[in-house]
């Protein structure tokens, strides 16, 4: 069976809400030669249902179903049952443009030293309303991602279309980054190759309560702050032991595992201060961070609102050892 142009990978659990509309978006491109992976992660709701339909409609959908494995599992899976040069991320809560595949493979068979391209997306809300664009723009060219990363959006998962190749060649996405699984592969893959974004608006990026980035926004900023300085001592010529994690480490950990001083306080400066508008963060292993953060030298901008913020979310204790922090 000659393979196709690309491989479209798909991770689903319990979905079923935005899921048919995600499906019929790619199904509905106007660059048709492609593979369909969509593994059904362990779903309990009726995901599985919808996936088996479109899939006896339409002959280019290979359906996998499991048990629960979680995220990162299941792209690698999709990775490595892939068979085409290129493979295509989607979710399944956004709706792709009819034209994506075609701008984006034509892109890449365009500028052969670039192995990754996403683009601009609009936002839109639960019902498909669009939202305001906040953050500021994806890097359009290679030099541009360099210098943006750290300081804004890099690139929107959902919109990637990566050279399959490549993707095995750094091991996929690594466990110990689930919640910024994304953030660490661009990184590890910024070093062997050019990335950068379509500047058209060729994906409806769904934002909505209780979805996976607003339950995990803590880890998911811990993650990223690791990763960053992973990539910094990469670029640095020193060691990363990131690899080699099946799970991150504790911030206490991190200089014995880096074997050098000031890696945990790195990463407290940068996660501390984005902390303080994360009311899970507030209410967890977060204060610890940001009391570290403080005790350390720490700027003080944001804090006092936050010792509001605290009492406001029913905390008066711990706002009160926010306050002494900042008097001290």
């Amino acid at each position: 069976m000659q393979a196709p142009s690309i491989s479209v990978a798909m991770s689903v659990y319990n979905a079923e809400r935005f899921l048919d509309e995600a499906v019929a978006s790619v199904r509905a491109q106007t660059f048709a030669d492609f593979e369909f992976l969509i593994l059904d992660d362990g779903s309990r709701d009726g995901s599985a249902a919808i996936i088996d339909r479109h899939a006896r409609e339409d002959g280019r959908i290979r359906m996998i179903s499991r048990e629960n494995r979680g995220l990162v599992a299941s792209l690698n899976e999709l990775i490595a049952a892939a068979r085409a040069p290129l493979l295509a991320r989607m979710d399944a809560d956004d709706v792709c443009e009819p034209n994506r595949f075609e701008r984006q493979v034509a892109f890449l068979a365009d500028n052969p030293a670039y192995g990754v391209v996403g683009s601009w997306t609009w936002n839109i809300d639960a019902e498909g309303n669009h939202r305001p664009t906040e953050g500021g723009e994806q890097p359009q060219t290679h030099e541009e991602f360099l210098a943006q990363i750290g300081k804004g959006p890099l690139l929107c998962h959902p919109t990637a279309m990566i050279r399959t190749g490549l993707l095995r060649r750094v091991g996929g996405y690594h466990a110990a980054f689930a919640h910024c699984e994304d953030f660490d592969l661009w990184l590890r893959l910024a070093s062997l190759t050019r990335i950068g974004n379509i500047p058209e608006r060729l994906l409806r990026y769904r934002h909505y309560e209780n979805q996976v980035s607003t339950r995990h926004a803590m880890a998911q900023r811990i993650g990223a702050a690791i990763a960053l300085v992973a990539w910094e001592e990469r670029c640095g010529g020193r060691t990363d032991p990131s690899g080699a994690w099946s799970a991150l480490p504790p911030l206490r950990n991190l200089d014995a595992e880096f074997g050098m001083p000031g890696i945990a306080r790195r990463v407290r400066a940068r996660v501390a201060p984005e902390l303080l508008y994360v009311p899970e963060a507030l209410r967890g292993e977060g204060l610890r961070i940001i009391l570290d953060y403080l005790a350390e030298g720490g700027g003080n901008e944001g804090m006092w609102r936050t010792v509001a913020r605290l009492v406001k979310l029913g905390h008066p204790v711990r706002a009160a050892r926010l306050a002494m922090a900042l008097a001290a």
